[in-house]
């Protein structure tokens, strides 16, 4: 009977061993939350941003991006720089670099008669800097000469003073760059928070700031763990309120949504509002919400009365508690409106406006390779997606709108949307009513050019309606990108998606233009909740087979596995490039991985463009396949030869089969590479289990150390390539 229940139980982890979204009940989250400290160890070379003020009113409904960039350099015109200096004296002056001291007792000892007694030597009072925090603050420690003295009183002149080996301090200092911005279009000053146009499900109008449990780079606060916290800021420019009259009319209005199209918010999890009391120097509560379902957006709406708050110095902040260790708890923010002359009934956002940028212009992809569509260039859309929304309480008569394609910023092309359509074949808009609809953008224009080298047209589309409101969001501005990839997604992960299967299977299926060779795949691998960067995975290319994969093109074999590279900001891809060319010759091929392990490997998946009958997997070695059940398309595109390959940032040498091998492997520590191929070696980069990289070949380095390092699995990654090679330790 024992048999027989371990039996049932195998069979059910392979019936139900299938593709999941993560993260959605992925984590168990610990019951005390913590804070986040954005804080390196050290503040040297990092930079100090100041701001102008600003005046009312403050409105950023997220159309454009008012965050800051942050990218000051040594030498910008308004950058300057300033010397810190870990030891001074109590009147603040620098102690020289000779200086050295001892946080233990030294002492002095004093032989006479043949006995020795021993005392403390003076205690010295100097400042010490903690460079960890920014504003440095020196505190007031008192310290020990950094010697022994050894006095013999029985002999004349027999008085040794001996240096203690390594004393525990000595001078250091810190260079901190300061970097002012005066930028009226800049509202915040910092970026946790992220500024996107997909998050939200059906926000009032284009664009959102996405609170989650990721960085401004989009890696999580705190993978691999259970912590909650505060995760993202998203803070006013100072502010001044000191002259604003009458001071009972200031209100902050603006609009929230929890969960949208990423992962649910639960009750414990919140989103804060914060003022900045000038005064107290501190951050007082104003106002919160705990974390609930997914709903339309919702207002909050505050008046400003307290005199603590009407200075010269006011400042606001949203903050939200949720998961660290990735895109968790969302929760989006929009149309944040600071105002004088308002009043409690001034609830009214009345505003037409697009609600998410125009869709792709070409049939069914994002991008293809240029050099495929001039081979065939009737793949206009017929059905390119438009949102826009009626934010007036009343009804309104519709417009036609227009979508104008520009290169180099000379206008190419122009299509006319219809107002009844954009108004779903209704005469006029309904109050308060958002409408998606469809336009043929087969006729009257295609993208052509005389040469293979053009790759980016501009994108802007305008609607409007028949009364006065915010026109800044009734433009939408996109870009229609040509590279050598084809993709469905719009390069914005909502989720991740992968198989919950040992060896199991994902493959997305392409029709392309024309025949080419297949290069590689670009994939983009979002690292949430937990870092699988150590895991193991096949690159395999699929022919079709009535519509399902089919015969293996193409695998991977496992003395070349790969394994998922988190790049280092949000939405950038890797490439993964085989070791030779593939032919594809088919109408269809599909792309994707055999995973080795059960953990799912978290392609980021586009919840914004569904894609039907592209998606599959297969959890029994490939014999079946299923359709994907999933709203959306993981973020993986294949890479062609074509005449665009600058994009790769790649060598040509490089990308020819390449003949090496490390040996012995395993080793006990050290390994040489062999090279055999007709080019130089090109270097290497070392990287362990936790896709740290750990040591560099240049291009005459062949031996390979790891004599200090723990036994396990490490990849030899060359350079300007994703070929890698395993090592076992």
């Amino acid at each position: 009977m024992k048999f027989l229940t371990f039996l049932f139980f195998s069979l059910s982890l392979q019936v139900f061993a299938q593709e999941v979204l993560s993260p959605i009940g992925a984590i168990n989250r610990g019951k005390k939350k913590m804070d986040q400290l954005k804080t390196t160890s050290s503040v040297d070379s990092t930079y100090i941003y100041s701001f102008d003020t600003l005046s009312l009113p403050f409105l950023d409904e997220f159309s454009r991006s008012k965050f800051p960039t942050m990218n000051a350099q040594p030498g910008d015109p308004n950058v300057s720089e300033q010397k810190y200096y870990h030891l001074t004296d109590m009147a603040d002056v620098p102690l020289s670099n000779s200086k050295k001291f001892s946080t233990t007792p030294t002492k002095r000892y004093v032989t006479s008669a043949g006995t020795t007694t021993e005392s403390e030597l003076p205690l010295i009072s100097i400042k010490i800097a903690n460079f960890q925090y920014f504003p440095i603050q020196y505190n007031v420690t008192q310290v020990y000469p950094p010697y022994n003295v050894y006095d013999t009183l029985d002999f004349a002149n027999a008085m040794d003073t001996i240096l203690i080996s390594n004393p525990d301090l000595s001078q250091d200092s810190v260079t901190v760059f300061f970097a002012h911005i005066s930028d009226p279009n800049v509202l915040w000053t910092d970026n946790f928070a992220y500024h996107n146009y997909t998050f939200a499900k059906n926000p009032w109008t284009l664009g959102v700031a996405t609170f989650d449990g990721v960085d401004q780079h989009g890696y999580p606060y705190a993978i691999n763990t259970t912590q909650e916290g505060v995760a993202d800021y998203l803070t006013s420019k100072t502010i001044d309120l000191s002259t604003t009259v009458p001071a009972d009319s200031i209100y902050l209005s603006f609009l929230y949504q929890f969960e949208g199209f990423s992962d649910p918010a639960e009750t414990n999890d919140s989103i804060v509002l914060e003022f900045y009391n000038q005064a107290s120097d501190h951050w007082d509560w104003i106002w919160s919400k705990r974390g609930e379902p997914v709903s339309d957006f919702k207002l909050a709406h505050l008046r400003i009365t307290d005199a603590a708050y009407l200075t010269d110095g006011f400042r606001f902040r949203f903050k939200n508690y949720g998961g660290l260790s990735g895109l968790l708890d969302i929760v989006n923010i929009d149309y944040v409106h600071l105002r004088a002359n308002s009043g409690y009934q001034d609830t009214l956002f009345k505003d037409f406006a697009f609600v998410y940028p125009v869709s792709s212009l070409i049939d069914t992809y994002t991008q293809v390779p240029y050099e495929h569509w001039l081979s065939s260039p009737t793949h206009m859309n017929p059905k390119v997606n438009v949102v826009v929304r009626n934010g007036s309480n009343i009804t309104e008569n519709n417009m036609n709108g227009t979508v104008d394609v520009f290169y180099n910023s000379v206008l190419e092309g122009s299509f006319t949307m219809i107002a009844q359509d954009l108004s779903g074949g209704n005469i006029n808009y309904a109050p308060r009513t958002t409408y998606d609809s469809e336009h043929d953008f087969t006729n009257g224009y295609v993208f052509s050019s005389t040469t293979d080298s053009i790759k980016t047209f501009d994108i802007v589309g305008h609607v409007s309606a028949q009364y006065p409101n915010l026109s800044l969001n009734d433009s939408s501005f996109t870009t229609q990108v040509f590279e050598n990839v084809y993709a469905y997604d719009d390069g914005s992960a909502e989720q991740a998606y992968g198989i919950s299967q040992a060896q199991g299977r994902m493959a997305v299926k392409f029709s392309p233009y024309k025949a080419d060779t297949l290069m590689g795949v670009r994939i983009y691998f979002a690292p949430t909740v937990h870092d699988w960067s150590n895991k193991l995975f096949l690159l395999t290319v699929w022919a079709d087979n009535g519509g399902v994969p089919g015969t293996i093109i193409y695998e991977d074999d496992f003395f070349n596995t790969r394994t998922p590279i988190y790049e280092d900001e949000r939405g950038k891809f890797t490439d993964y490039l085989f070791p030779s060319r593939i032919p594809i010759t088919a109408n269809s091929f599909y792309v994707g991985t055999r995973q080795v392990d059960p953990q799912p490997l978290n392609v980021g998946f586009d919840r914004n463009n569904p894609q039907s009958n592209k998606l599959f997997y297969s959890i029994n070695g490939g014999l079946t396949w299923t359709a994907s059940s999933m709203q959306g398309i993981p973020m993986v595109r294949p890479l062609f030869q074509t005449l665009n390959n600058v994009t790769l940032n790649i060598t040509e040498q490089v990308d020819e089969q390449v003949n090496w091998s490390v040996y012995p492997n395993p080793t006990n520590g050290i390994a040489t590479i062999s090279w055999n191929n007709s080019f130089d070696f090109p270097g290497a980069t070392i990287i362990d289990a936790q896709g740290r990289a750990i040591a560099t070949l240049d291009a005459e380095e062949r031996t390979i150390d790891l004599t200090d390092k723990m036994p396990g699995i490490y990849f030899v990654k060359l350079s300007n390539s994703n070929l890698t090679l395993k090592i076992l330790r």
